[in-house]
């Protein structure tokens, strides 16, 4: 099918960029090489080059119309800004749900192991930590550190916030697995604004 007349998009570099469609776009800046490729705007594929991949986005966002006008062949402006309000919306659903799911589920997964578990179990029973902060004591949601396991056996290494009606304070656990059991092995709960290290279980296992 014929472009209508005047219509220069997919003409490459001689390709005239209509004065409405010229701003920053989205859909480029959020989705970068894969807008690159659905837009036949190849450059975007520098996102793989280390250090480019820095600025890349950034770029992308100021001159995407742009490329994308000339790179692609767009039946009028109307499709063009139709098109690219979907990558944006497209974009806007990337970085707000998926990529916090992709950075959440690993740390939510320690949340979910029995070392954690047992862990916070053994704290929030604890009569000094229940005098120190208050009851009900409640764990924090990020829970950060290593789990590391080999068949039956294996160790972990964890650090999560507490909290309760009276203070709040920083958990750090180490845990050893034998057949397949947990053993907590140090646990130790530090409450800043009441200067305390509150030893919760203090067993042979490494200091912390």
């Amino acid at each position: 099918m014929d472009q209508p007349a005047g219509n220069t998009s997919g003409e490459g570099k001689a390709a005239a960029v209509p004065t409405e469609i010229r701003g920053w776009n989205w859909g480029a800046f959020l989705l970068n090489w894969i807008w690159g490729i659905g837009n036949g705007t190849f450059i975007a594929l520098l996102m793989f080059v280390p250090f480019v991949n820095f600025v890349m986005p950034f770029v992308l966002g100021a001159k995407g119309n742009e490329w994308a006008w000339r790179n692609r062949r767009w039946q009028s402006v109307a499709e063009f800004k139709s098109a690219q309000r979907k990558w944006a919306w497209a974009g806007l659903l990337v970085a707000l749900v998926v990529i916090p799911s992709c950075i959440a589920f690993p740390l939510s997964a320690l949340r979910r192991n029995d070392a954690f578990r047992d862990s916070f179990a053994a704290i929030r029973s604890d009569p000094e930590v229940i005098a120190a902060l208050g009851s009900p004591v409640e764990a924090g949601l990020l829970v950060t550190g290593r789990i590391s396991t080999d068949g039956p056996d294996g160790t972990a290494a964890l650090q999560y916030s507490v909290h309760g009606p009276q203070a709040e304070g920083t958990a750090y656990v180490y845990a050893a697995r034998h057949v397949g059991r947990w053993d907590m092995k140090r646990i130790v709960v530090e409450v800043p604004s009441l200067g305390k290290r509150i030893s919760v279980v203090a067993d042979d296992g490494p200091g912390i």
